[in-house]
């Protein structure tokens, strides 16, 4: 192994598409960059695969929607990403009796008057629903633009939000209690919680308002909260972005594992299994636990409860199953809400808090197929084959990580089918696609799994366990959340601050810092 010459000026970790924001932004200002990358591919978490081998249909295999990632990133790095908006915004089964159903549309609100208040009976539920979601669409506007800016206080980010009801209620109360005061009907109030809960065990009524941080971030993306679809699937956005960070002359390394850090007063020496490189800066797509290995620091303990909390199961079917209530096309075409009313989540986290499998799991799927068919080839699509996607909640990493008696991939898969079936007039399993070799096609990812594939400890999701959008410290103010202890080793990752979820945003502001750092 040798010492390499080398005039790169910024060295990246990891080519997942914070990375690539980070690359291209560095690029156009002129930085020479070099990514190191330990898969074959790039895009980390967000990427199309063939996950059936053999079958032609590229699914976004981890993150799946997009909302988060800004206009003006897009805008400022010429990325012509096409997103599509459903049709319907969520559909839900009453669980007292799945025959029933609340369907409710996207930007429609005299159709969506229409159906709440025929599924709940009561005129005022509507209204409940629209004064609730007027006031997250007002913190939207003024809390997301921050997040490309650097941090400001908490006071000042009170002042800037500049309701001091809202402000108290989205901030100061766990999110439950809010939602409990706003919200009469429990399956209302359930489908509002769900956002809070994504990748996140949380109480909705814990003090640690964990709940509420991860709601926030799943409502203020672009000033909307709207959910979209990448046409093509997630691979497409970090495809744009290795077009044109290589367009720029960003020069991406794949299978190249980076094994030891080693920053200096002048440079960042960067060892691989192929040499060992030199540059004056160092980025790193990946989470902190990660980098504090690199370093030969003590790895930072991340507990359980920090943990990921997330079972993601990706489908093919041969049809779409019949349903207990209501229409197939338009129940998948939006969010499809299974066994997640506000007492079964209470419910189902408290199982989980207790070391059991919630019974039954609450999840929402979704069918991306419906949308964007570009993503099957053209034999699947003249099939009728489509995709499916599942998410369940409160299912804490702890649950499969322990060492007495944890449970198994095939245990998820279990609960999984169980859940499912309970809102389907036929079994899922009847409409599962099979491959050439009569395998079923259905893919099941624990926290363990994302663990061992994606080397995110604890399978968290998030990296590390999502704060607010704001300094946690004096110091802290005007810095852009992605600075380390060593001056020239920054975080672009999802565990940089205001990180999680498809944005860009650590990407883009540890660019910011590092410009800013240079100019200085």
């Amino acid at each position: 192994m040798s010492l390499v010459e080398t005039t790169t000026d910024v060295v990246i970790i990891g080519a997942g598409h914070n990375g690539l924001v980070a690359a291209c932004y560095l690029a156009k200002a002129g930085r020479s960059v070099t990514i190191f990358e330990s898969a074959d591919h790039v895009g980390g978490a967000a990427i199309s695969a063939e996950v059936f081998p053999g079958v032609a249909a590229r699914l976004s295999k981890y993150s799946y929607l997009v909302s988060l990632l800004p206009e003006s990133v897009r805008a400022d790095l010429g990325m012509e990403l096409t997103t599509v908006k459903r049709s319907v915004s969520s559909f839900t089964p009453d669980p007292l009796d799945p025959a029933r159903s609340l369907s409710i549309p996207h930007d429609n609100e005299s159709e969506l008057r229409r159906r709440i208040t025929s599924f709940t009976g009561n005129e005022t539920d509507a209204q409940q629903w629209i004064d609730f979601y007027s006031r997250t669409q007002r913190v939207a506007e003024k809390v997301f633009p921050t997040l490309t800016q650097p941090l400001m206080s908490c006071e000042d980010m009170r002042e800037l939000v500049g309701n001091d009801q809202d402000w108290n209620d989205f901030f100061e109360r766990p999110i439950g209690e809010v939602i409990e005061k706003s919200i009469t009907n429990d399956v209302l109030r359930g489908i509002i919680l769900t956002d809070g809960l994504i990748g996140n065990f949380a109480d909705a009524l814990g003090e640690d308002k964990r709940a509420n941080i991860c709601f926030l971030y799943h409502v203020i993306g672009n000033g909307t909260g709207d959910w979209d679809v990448p046409v093509g699937g997630m691979g497409q956005v970090t495809g744009q972005l290795e077009a044109i960070a290589r367009s720029l002359g960003v020069h991406i390394e794949l299978s190249t594992a980076v094994t030891r850090v080693e920053p200096h007063e002048n440079s960042v020496t960067v060892t691989t299994g192929s040499g060992v490189y030199s540059a004056r800066y160092l980025l790193v797509n990946a989470a902190p636990a990660i980098l504090a290995v690199l370093l030969g620091e003590p790895n930072p303990y991340i507990s359980l409860a920090d943990g990921g909390a997330q079972i993601k199961v990706n489908m093919l079917l041969s049809r779409l199953p019949r349903l207990l209530g209501g229409d197939s096309l338009e129940a998948f075409n939006g969010t499809f809400h299974i066994n997640e009313s506000y007492e079964q989540l209470q419910r189902a986290f408290a199982s989980a808090a207790a070391g059991e499998m919630p019974d039954p799991l609450p999840a929402e799927i979704y069918c991306h197929s419906l949308t964007d068919p570009s993503i099957l080839s053209p034999e699947l699509q003249a099939q009728g084959v489509h995709t499916l996607t599942l998410f369940a909640l409160h299912t804490p990493h702890e649950l499969f990580a322990r060492t007495v008696n944890p449970y198994t991939r095939e245990d998820a898969k279990v609960a999984v089918l169980k859940t499912l079936n309970s809102v389907l007039a036929e079994p899922i399993e009847d409409c599962l696609y099979r491959d050439d070799h009569g395998n079923i096609c259905m893919e099941v990812n624990t926290t363990v799994d994302i663990e061992n594939t994606l080397g995110i400890a604890t399978g968290n999701i998030f990296h590390t366990p999502l704060g607010w959008p704001w300094a946690s410290t004096r110091e802290e103010v005007g810095t852009w959340g992605v600075e380390t202890g060593h001056p020239r080793v920054f975080l672009c990752g999802s565990g940089a601050a205001r990180g999680g979820g498809v944005s860009g945003i650590p990407g883009h502001n540890a660019a910011k810092a590092l410009i800013s750092t240079l100019e200085h």
